[in-house]
């Protein structure tokens, strides 16, 4: 059950290096990408009560802007000292309580989009569903159960006597896959983070929740995007 006004802090800033013009340039047949995949997404919610672009990049509030028939849009540019490569994510965490009065904040990317309203709606429920058991934020998460070297070559997740245990038989270890972080305002203006000191580790599918981080991620995406 909700508590309070959730919006979702959705950041895309201008000059991607590793994947050039990813937010923008054409996805799987969507014209603006997946900046437009990402906002037909955000408003099919009915569990986000505001929707909040922070960009200082002129083609993400071209196509944003398209969307703005839905009350709960908002498009703040956002200062470029927040925009560059070398800007402090702690920065910019404090920077999201001030251009918000909602309760709970729901931190998401354009770079998941086969994570979708379905996706979004049940992380924030589950969120609420979890406070009243002493978790205090959510992360989108994938879990891992192979085996993880360090740089000696040891396997980092065997917690067993035996060298090659069963892979169901070995320590789970959890990658982060950016589709969600939850939060109440309190934990950003107390804590400066977008998690809290008890995330709930939110699993999800490989698919639903895969990232596009690098240029064949784009291509695999846009693939699974059309196969779906």
């Amino acid at each position: 059950m909700k508590r309070g006004k959730t919006a979702f802090f959705l950041p895309a800033r201008s000059g991607s290096e590793r994947v050039r013009n990813k937010n923008t340039r054409p996805f799987a047949g969507i014209p603006g990408g997946l900046m437009q995949n990402k906002m037909q997404q955000l408003v099919r919610s009915g569990n986000i009560d505001e929707i909040i672009l922070s960009t200082n990049d002129g083609k993400c509030i071209e196509i944003a802007s398209e969307f703005t028939y839905d009350s709960r849009v908002r498009i703040i540019r956002r200062p470029e000292s927040l925009c560059l490569s070398s800007t402090n994510l702690q920065d910019l965490i404090a920077y999201v309580p001030t251009v918000t009065d909602a309760d709970y904040i729901v931190w998401g990317h354009v770079t998941t989009p086969l994570a979708g309203a379905e996706e979004y709606d049940e992380g924030i429920s589950v969120f609420f569903d979890k406070l009243d058991e002493g978790y205090d934020s959510l992360i989108g998460v994938r879990e891992l159960r192979n085996y993880l070297l360090d740089k000696t070559g040891k396997v980092v997740n065997n917690t067993t006597p035996l060298p090659w245990p069963r892979t169901q038989d070995l320590e789970p270890l959890y990658l982060i896959n950016h589709t969600m972080f939850i939060a109440s305002r309190s934990t950003y203006e107390n804590d400066r983070n977008r998690i809290g000191r008890r995330p709930y580790l939110h699993q999800m599918d490989e698919i639903r929740s895969f990232d596009i981080d690098w240029e064949d991620d784009f291509a695999i995406a846009e693939a699974l995007f059309m196969k779906r």
